[in-house]
């Protein structure tokens, strides 16, 4: 599966101990990630994760265009809700698209925690036929 990180500045630290806590769960599937979120991932644990630029410097937008060609299988953005963002528009942009894609978004730890017991019971195997048709449309 294809899990995208993000977090706001303020909500990078819950990100590092959340990866932490499901770090054998992640490492058996493709991890991206927006910039810095990503860097402080991989100097916390052991995992590789593809890194984008920072949110507000297109990283969302990167993101975004996977699940637009709906290659993203499940994302966990933790959001700052008490903080203004300048790059609003493309958060909002990258929660449309989800909602469009019907791809799994967690915008809270609460949620995260649901979708990632979830992908280690494997209730995602579903997405991995969104992918083998999407091949065989290529």
């Amino acid at each position: 599966m294809n899990i995208a990180f993000i977090a706001h500045d303020r909500k990078k630290e819950e990100m590092v101990n959340f990866v932490i806590a499901y770090e054998a769960v992640f490492q058996h599937h493709t991890l991206y990630a927006t910039g810095t979120t990503g860097t402080r991932i991989m100097e916390q644990t052991g995992l590789t994760i593809h890194r984008f630029m920072s949110g507000p410097l297109g990283g969302d937008q990167q993101i975004g265009a996977l699940v637009a060609r709906n290659e993203m299988d499940l994302i966990i953005f933790l959001r700052d809700p008490l903080m203004a963002q300048p790059h609003e528009p493309d958060i909002i942009a990258l929660l449309r698209l989800c909602d469009v894609q019907g791809i799994p978004l967690a915008t809270n730890v609460a949620t995260a925690e649901l979708l990632v017991k979830a992908l280690e019971r494997g209730d995602f195997a579903w997405r991995e036929l969104v992918h083998k048709y999407k091949a065989e449309d290529i």
